[in-house]
């Protein structure tokens, strides 16, 4: 092995660390500035777009900066900036939740603030990652015949960091040592990326003469780029389109999964995991060719139409296929519920993990990602002929695909996914495919293969399923079947018949039944029969309505206030009062939407609770599945405490509380709790509560309220329910879910298990 290898070997090491602790940064401080400004896509989209924008800035600045570096001097400025990335990143805990969160929590309440906080926040870490690439450009491109395979390699060392860190960080770190340990974890690695980086400055990184003469055969035989040339400002512009096809197809991808798979809180490390593992061994695949190639930007362009192209084939095989075709079968099985669901980190279903988490993903995008991080090193292999500019050309040309990144994140996510769905955002997609293939047909003529990919591309623009086609059949819907369907930016809703009820789905859960009845009426009802007169009523999660409807059984409720993240679900549910000919009545649904004491505000509802000053009689939290994605924002000590401020005196709150734990961290909040349905339904409340029966009785006879609730049967088996009642006034002592600690959303052990 030459010296100079050994470097590149240690530096390697280095990048792999700082692509890992990168990608654990990216969770856990998008899950902490998420607390501020919520939990909806256009906080999501905010946060992850002051993200990319700070490596986009660090990748333009660190090109610039890298210029005239001598290759010793550019490795100590790459351990230095993990350095400083490191003491930020276990500062960050304390800077974005203690100091942003709890005491300037006010400077969420608009976008436009929200958005220049993050920005603001994220904009030094993210610019110090940014520069990282064009720094290791300059110390380790010797030679121009071999920067292809260098920053191949490079770049697929620390995609594949990304990669590990994008699986650990849900599997491991959160769920063992929290939010913050995890943040925690990742400023290691930064620190044993800076000392692994400084000992690889014992060793040359620059071409000596003698290791000159004595180069590989194979890089001196390297040929010189011919055919068509480009100038660089085509390949920024190029790279670009590249970054917003890249994130635009991410966003995609991750919603079909996400509702596919029926996803849990570890869905989406686990998915993006898969989805930068192709990345990078379609980087390292492209650092071992692309030194080779003759006529890069052909083949550059021929991956991009490629990739577009495969990602419409495969969502489209989706609806094409029958539902009977072996290997689909069972997919649309599980969608139609006949498949008991697979829950990712607590079901023991091996092959169907194997088929929803390998096989769907590698179907989806496998082949698109790998081209994908292909397409870096031949990129590359087009611009590198000057080794003093190779650093300042990586930096401008990743600065240009992260600019496309912002873009495609924010104009796919946030509008295209609105205004035409999954497919047609797709769709807008392949009409970027076919701008690469005009290029191509300028470069190289009609007698090239761009032709005969441009005519691809628009055949699958032309054939490409319908959204409401294809949201069927990843539910499972027969073609004749009736169902509707819904989508936007927040997320994806469906309602279709599942027996004799209507089922309601939600991102790919069941959220409820309709028509109304069972556990969510009673979580509706209970604590609007336990109060003695709840005016204001305020439920999180609109859902099939069925809680806030039982919420207002009572003539003395004036007003109900339901949050609701996912934005069409009102639309949804008021088609669905006119939609099912000959299905179950729907009249309790109707009068519910048309009841004008309903008050819909569409958003995140905790995020909405403390923007606020209203206070209410009751808040409710309507059941959601504790393992869910983001479940521990609403199971949190911190989230409780909100409530508890936000409520009237001899106000109550109401909560499904599934586990231990969740029920010791309810009562460590509120005092005084009544414990319903064997502890699986919570009211707590901030002043003394008493068990008094006979008046709940009395509340539930009326004849407004046997109306509401539909007659005697109703009657009698809340009030059978509520006569089992407890009263909790003991606090327990430790093991709560905290907002930087979810342990239920994330299945950490319960040494606690079993206790009340």
């Amino acid at each position: 092995m030459r010296r100079p290898d050994k470097a590149l070997l240690l530096v390697g090491v280095a990048f792999f660390l700082s692509g890992a602790s990168a990608l654990v940064y990216q969770v856990a401080w998008q899950r902490m500035l998420a607390l501020g400004s919520g939990a909806s896509v256009y906080s999501m989209a905010l946060i992850v777009a002051a993200f990319m924008a700070g490596l986009g800035i660090g990748s333009a600045w660190g090109g610039r900066l890298s210029t005239g570096m001598t290759p010793r001097r550019a490795t100590g400025a790459f351990a230095g900036l993990e350095l400083a990335i490191a003491a930020f990143g276990a500062a960050s805990p304390w800077l974005f939740h203690d100091v942003l969160y709890v005491h300037a929590r006010h400077l969420y309440d608009s976008r436009l603030t929200a958005g220049v906080l993050h920005f603001g926040s994220l904009v030094v870490p993210t610019t110090l990652m940014g520069m990282s690439l064009p720094f290791l450009a300059r110390a380790f491109v010797t030679r121009a015949a071999g920067a292809a395979r260098t920053l191949g390699l490079l770049y697929g060392v620390n995609v594949l960091g990304a990669s590990l860190g994008a699986f650990l960080t849900p599997w491991v770190l959160i769920r063992f040592l929290g939010i913050s340990g995890a943040v925690r974890a990742a400023a290691v690695a930064n620190l044993l990326a800076a000392a692994t980086a400084l000992l690889a400055r014992r060793f040359p990184t620059g071409a000596e003469p003698a290791a000159e003469a004595d180069a590989d055969a194979g890089e001196a035989a390297v040929p010189p780029a011919s055919g068509a040339t480009a100038p660089f400002s085509l390949w920024l512009l190029l790279y670009g389109l590249s970054g917003f096809c890249a994130l635009a197809l991410e966003i995609v991808w991750f919603r079909v999964v996400d509702v596919a798979v029926r996803s849990t809180a570890f869905t989406f490390g686990t998915v993006l995991c898969l989805y930068l593992l192709g990345s990078a061994i379609g980087s390292f695949v492209g650092a071992r060719v692309a030194p080779a190639l003759r006529r890069p930007l052909r083949v550059f362009l021929l991956a991009q139409c490629a990739l577009v192209g495969c990602a419409a084939l495969a969502l489209g095989l989706l609806v094409w296929l029958p539902a009977t075709t072996p290997g689909l079968e069972w997919y649309v099985r599980y969608w139609r519920g006949d498949i008991p669901p697979v829950n990712l980190g607590s079901s023991e279903d091996a092959a169907g993990i194997a088929r929803l988490y390998l096989l769907l993903p590698a179907g989806l995008f496998g082949l698109p990602t790998l081209l994908m991080g292909f397409c870096f090193p031949v990129l590359q292999r087009a611009v590198q002929d000057d080794l003093e500019e190779s650093g300042r050309r990586v930096g401008f040309l990743q600065a240009a695909n992260i600019a496309g990144c912002v873009l495609g994140s924010l104009l796919v996510g946030l509008l295209a996914l609105s205004l035409v769905g999954t497919t047609g955002s797709v769709r807008l997609l392949l009409v970027l495919g076919m701008v690469f293939a005009a290029v191509g047909l300028r470069a190289e003529g009609v007698r090239s293969p761009f032709l005969a990919a441009l005519a691809l591309l628009a055949v699958l623009f032309l054939a490409l399923p319908g959204q409401a086609a294809f949201w069927r059949r990843v539910h499972g819907v027969a073609e004749a079947a009736p169902a509707l369907v819904d989508e936007d930016a927040s997320g994806v809703g469906a309602i279709f018949p599942s027996g004799d009820r209507l089922a309601v789905m939600i991102n790919g859960l069941y959220h409820s039944w309709l028509p109304f009845g069972g556990v969510h009426t009673r979580l509706g009802a209970f604590p609007a029969i336990v109060h003695p007169a709840p005016r204001d009523v305020a439920i999180i999660g609109l859902a099939s309505g069925d809680t806030p409807w039982a919420s207002g059984l009572r003539a003395e409720t004036a007003s109900i206030t339901v949050f609701e993240i996912f934005r069409p679900q009102p639309r949804l549910l008021a088609d669905a009062t006119r939609g099912f000919p000959g299905g179950p009545s729907l009249e309790r649904l109707q009068s519910f939407l048309a009841d004008p004491r309903l008050r819909l505000v569409l958003g995140d509802g905790r995020q909405a609770l403390a923007s606020e000053d209203a206070k209410y009689d009751v808040i409710e939290a309507d059941a959601l599945w504790p393992e869910t994605a983001w479940s521990g924002n609403l199971f949190s000590v911190e989230f409780f405490e909100l409530c508890a401020r936000r409520l009237k005196p001899g106000g109550l709150m109401c909560s499904w509380t599934p586990t231990p734990r969740i029920r010791r961290t309810f009562r460590h909040v509120f005092p005084y709790v009544i414990a319903l349905e064997g502890g699986g339904i919570s009211i707590g409340s901030n002043e003394p509560l008493t068990l008094d029966r006979d008046a709940w009785k009395e509340r539930l006879r009326t004849p407004h309220v046997s109306a509401y609730l539909g007659g005697d049967e109703a009657v009698e088996d809340v009030a059978a329910r509520l006569e089992k009642a407890q009263l909790r006034t003991e606090p327990p002592r430790s093991d709560f879910n905290h907002d930087l600690f979810p342990r239920d959303e994330f299945l950490t052990p319960d040494p606690g298990r079993g206790r009340p």
